[in-house]
């Protein structure tokens, strides 16, 4: 009572209707006979099933890696600069002066 797709409409396959259906058919099938094919169905299926397999693991696949490289960016995006060692770092100033504490003395008033 199997019914598979492929086993009707594989390549080269021609369906043929049996009637009158036999007693221990069910109603609401129909009863045929199909020849002519040039695979199998079984061996469509399986095919058709490691297809759908490859694609999901490379798919799988291409999903880590566009993770990893999300991952990657958003541990070096700096947003202010400065912070990445390896980051733009703008000319510095350079200064012959030294910069030195400067110590004032404020008046006391009496009044």
């Amino acid at each position: 009572m199997h019914r598979s797709w492929w086993m009707e409409n594989g390549p080269g396959c021609t369906v043929t209707s049996v009637t009158p259906a036999p007693d221990w058919a069910p109603e609401d099938h129909r009863y045929i006979t199909v020849s002519g094919c040039f695979l199998e169905y079984q061996y469509i299926e399986v095919a058709h099933s490691s297809l759908q397999i490859v694609l999901a693991l490379a798919g799988f696949i291409y999903a880590c890696y566009v993770v990893k490289c999300i991952t990657e960016e958003e541990d070096s995006f700096d947003f202010i600069g400065g912070f990445d060692s390896y980051g733009y770092q703008g000319p510095q100033k350079t200064s012959h002066l030294q910069l030195q504490p400067m110590y004032m003395q404020i008046p006391l008033d009496n009044n």
